[in-house]
């Protein structure tokens, strides 16, 4: 497998290929052809990461201080031996040195769209069977390209089965697959949502009451950590022993785990079209949002003054409705001939008709007034409002910013945003949903407080500065020390130092320190193996992953019972996807735990990274559950 890249996206991706699947794997770093060929000349977090893939090197080939050549294939070489290719640009040549022909899958991750489609396109023509996960932040674009790669394997081997291909073409945004678990983290109750088909899982956190065992829902995908200070720093993680979280426990683990929150399946839902009267709501003109309520009913009451005027001089002239509509309208609007020699109910209501028009003068010249104000402001960013309170602070309107901001506004959360540069990509956004923005460096005085910091909810720092981020943070804390923090931090290390420390400072406030890359890596990795991964939930510093899989030809699944394919702390099967769902009823996910899994069915998997990675047979030791109710034993790994 090969990984195009140079940032933290590409590096913990290769990384997990290589150290939770077992994969060869090569990682194809683009350099400037001026640039030094030694690590050395690289700085700050470049130089980290390459670090750490080269001491993954060493590790695998056993020979200190070197790699291995570039353009090796996979046979003879030790089990997830990791190489590292430099190249100016992922051209033919570099793509070729690389194993592209006899590759099994290729993936984009450069952090520029355009990159990434052009190196697409070379690798289709030279290898129309390679797997490719393409990094794009355009998904529309994605949409298309899909499409048009997959067209283009095709052509290239007319006899090859679509369905062989095992999702050929896969186009992620590390972003969006980040985004809901940054939003989540920042709201409290809010679900951890994970779209699966024409289902939606919904995860929750839930505290259970003092001395019980958590409230275990549907079913309970995690038991969250045990203890609020780890003396070694991990809390949250792997290396954090019993008292970290617990990913996929069986229920004799969750009712022994009084005093802990859980993280469960709440509800799953059928996903349908939005109501008709919502739909027309939305389409139908917002009066409301152009013109003040004393404006409209000022609008109104002229309305109903030209309609009783209307109404009388049809019941006193015995006119048509329409004409007298029409001569009234004339009269109000000082354009209709004088009543002189008519009827004297005529006249009457030629000056009552004339004195209306008076009166609605203003309130046209007040109502276009309005109007036009709207629309000026509607172009210009908002202010906080001063009473505004209980908000989420939001720092960084990039791409992870833009994001993040859109999910927070379909969650009707109120959101404030601070961004220094006012060209930023989220600006527009802002101001087209009418979202508060402060203009202006958040490390300067005065400009979290311009964002009513002092009354917010939480705040959430996704600027792409680490130091920025923390000192946001810092600053925050200072003004409301119970203020809940979500950090997005790059560097592992960094982070948990951070965490540990602001949650031993403030042990009352929640702390969470979240990277992009690290909630991203799993669902591209999961897509190189070939397998549709439909979101992952971070789970404090661990990540659960959701994925779609086939049963045919899964002997951990394949003619067995729902429960006996669970697997405690590695997968669980959760719902039912595709031919198996039955939409509008519930049967789609109320599994019966008695139910056989059939060849023909696709079901909706919550898996660990590593459980995921033996579920589809790239590692032991994972054996096939017995039937006979006897307990589950280790075993040789699935071959």
């Amino acid at each position: 497998m090969i990984v195009c890249g140079d940032d933290a996206l590409a590096h913990r991706l290769a990384g997990e290929l290589h150290e939770v699947y077992g994969e060869h794997v090569t990682l194809l770093v683009p350099v400037r052809p001026d640039a030094p060929r030694t690590p050395t000349a690289r700085t700050g977090r470049a130089l980290a990461l390459f670090g750490r893939v080269t001491a993954a090197v060493i590790r695998t080939t056993g020979a200190p201080g070197t790699t291995a050549p570039q353009g090796t294939g996979a046979a003879g070489e030790p089990a997830g031996a990791l190489h590292v290719v430099e190249s100016s640009e992922a051209d033919d040549r570099a793509l070729t040195d690389a194993g592209v022909e006899r590759a099994a899958a290729l993936a984009l991750v450069h952090e520029d769209d355009e990159t990434n489609i052009r190196a697409a396109l070379t690798a289709r023509r030279l290898n129309p069977r390679l797997r490719l996960v393409i990094r794009l932040y355009n998904r529309k674009l994605g949409q298309h390209l899909e499409t048009l790669l997959d067209q283009a394997a095709a052509v290239a081997e007319p006899g090859l089965d679509p369905e062989e291909r095992d999702a050929a073409t896969t186009v992620l945004s590390d972003v969006d697959t980040a985004a809901p678990g940054l939003a989540a983290a920042a709201v409290a109750g809010t679900s951890k949502v994970v779209q699966a088909g024409g289902l939606l899982l919904h995860a929750v956190e839930r505290l259970p009451a003092p001395g019980a065992a958590p409230d275990p829902g549907l079913c309970t995908l995690a038991l969250l950590s045990a203890t609020t200070g780890d003396p070694a720093g991990c809390e949250g993680s792997e290396r954090s022993g019993d008292a970290g979280p617990r990913l996929l426990p069986d229920d004799r683990t969750v009712a022994a785990a009084t005093g802990r929150a859980a993280v469960t399946l709440e509800a799953v839902t059928a996903a349908g079209p939005a109501p008709a009267a919502a739909r027309l709501a939305a389409s139908a003109l917002p009066v409301a949002s152009l013109f003040s309520r004393r404006l409209r009913w000022s609008l109104a009451g002229a309305a109903a003054a030209v309609l009783a005027l209307a109404l009388a001089s049809t019941f006193t002239t015995g006119d048509h409705p329409l004409h007298a509509a029409y001569l009234t309208l004339l009269d109000i609007f000082a354009i209709g001939d004088p009543a002189v020699g008519e009827s004297t109910s005529r006249q009457v209501l030629q000056i009552l008709a004339g004195f209306v028009g008076l009166l609605l003068l203003p309130v046209i010249v007040a109502a276009l007034i309005e109007g036009l104000g709207t629309f000026r402001t509607a172009t210009a960013l908002r202010r906080p409002p001063r009473g505004l309170s209980g908000h989420v602070v939001l720092l960084g309107l990039g791409k992870v910013g833009t994001r993040v901001l859109a999910r927070l506004r379909r969650l009707d959360i109120p959101v404030v945003c601070v961004e220094s540069d006012p060209e930023a990509r989220g600006i527009a956004v802002a101001r087209r949903l009418r979202v508060p923005t402060v203009i202006g460096d958040v490390t300067e005085e005065g400009v979290l407080e311009a964002a009513r910091i002092d009354r917010a909810h939480a705040l959430l720092a996704l600027t792409s500065v680490d130091i920025t981020n923390l000192e946001a943070a810092l600053s925050a804390r200072a003004v409301s020390p119970g203020l809940r923090v979500v950090l997005r931090l790059y560097d592992d290390d960094f982070a948990t130092a951070v965490f540990r420390t602001l949650r031993t400072a403030h042990p009352a406030a929640l702390t969470r320190s979240r990277s992009v890359s690290h909630l991203a890596a799993p669902a591209f990795a999961g897509a190189m193996v070939g397998r549709q991964v439909l979101g992952a939930v971070p789970v404090e510093r661990r990540v659960l992953l959701f994925a779609a899989v086939d049963v045919a030809d899964h002997p951990l699944l394949e003619g067995l019972t729902v429960a006996e394919s669970f697997h405690p702390g590695k997968w669980r099967v959760i719902a039912l996807d595709g031919v198996g769902a039955r939409p509008g009823t519930g049967g789609a996910w109320r599994l019966d735990p008695d139910r056989v899994l059939k060849p023909e069915d696709r079901v909706v998997v919550a898996a660990t990274r590593r459980g995921l990675a033996e579920l589809l047979g790239r590692r032991g030791p994972a054996v096939r559950p017995p039937t006979d109710g006897q307990p589950r034993t280790g075993g040789p790994g699935l071959t």
